[in-house]
């Protein structure tokens, strides 16, 4: 079984085949998917399509490109919306200052109020960085020192300090698609020197589809090809990576549960 630890179902990416995703995602082991939220105005339909099936979660959050729109100063309303059985992360919150969609401190307040968040309600938090990686560690050392939360860097496709960051702070680690991409050595020899126990797969879907799928829409069936060439990297086999990160995904997503059935 793989766990899909990051994807984006509620896109418009995915109406006019949702179902059939689905069911490729089963055909290729894919046994748990969590679908995450991006801005708290979108929260209610994430919350729906999780509810709608026993092996889909959420989580709830705002995106840093949102921050400056629905960016939260308080972590309250995270609080009282993650009370739902089927909400088992906060975020995705963070920093992005590639794009800079929402000004530098309206992203950091937001994330500070969702670090305070994934405290509170002990869920992990799901973080977000890109061109950012000094700022994140920052806020994510101090948020620690206030008190222990649980999270993960996901898509990681930065820095080895950010990786030696994140894994100090006892954070985990989520590789995408990223990693097979052919200029992407330098990343895989970062994934090398990752604490087996300490990762996690994802697709980012529908961005970011793995090679061989590279130009086509990204689902949460690829996730098979990225965890394949994580266990290359390694030098493990497919099944134990994938065992592997599916304990770590429940261990870490406390509040998810196994499915009862296993994909065929």
């Amino acid at each position: 079984m793989l766990v899909d630890s990051h994807c984006h179902l509620d896109f418009p990416d995915f109406a006019e085949d949702f179902d059939a995703m689905l069911e490729r995602a089963r055909a290729a082991g894919v046994g748990t998917m969590v679908t995450i939220c991006t801005h708290l105005s979108r929260f209610a339909a994430v919350r729906a399509i999780a509810a709608a099936r026993d092996n889909i979660y959420c989580t709830v959050g705002v995106h840093p490109h949102e921050a400056a729109g629905e960016g939260v100063r308080v972590p309250d309303k995270l609080i009282a919306l993650a009370d739902d059985e089927k909400v088992v992360g906060i975020g995705e919150s963070g920093l992005d200052y590639y794009y800079e969609h929402s000004p530098r401190a309206a992203q950091q307040e937001s994330f500070r109020a969702h670090i305070k968040a994934a405290r509170e309600t002990g869920l992990p938090l799901i973080v977000h960085t890109r061109d950012a990686d000094a700022d994140t560690a920052a806020i994510l050392r101090e948020a620690h020192g206030e008190g222990p939360f649980t999270g993960v860097i996901h898509c990681f496709s930065t820095s080895r300090q950010m990786a030696e960051d994140a894994l100090a702070l006892g954070l985990y680690i989520s590789i995408s698609g990223i990693a097979t991409f052919k200029q992407a050595g330098p990343l895989r020899e970062i994934i090398r020197d990752i604490p087996l126990d300490r990762l996690l797969v994802e697709t980012d879907a529908p961005y970011l589809a793995p090679v061989p799928m590279r130009g086509r829409r990204n689902e949460p069936a690829f996730v098979a090809h990225t965890a394949a060439a994580v266990a290359d990297v390694l030098g493990v086999a497919p099944a134990a990576l994938a065992e592997r990160t599916t304990e770590n995904f429940f261990r870490l997503f406390g509040k998810a549960r196994r499915p009862s059935a296993q994909p065929a």
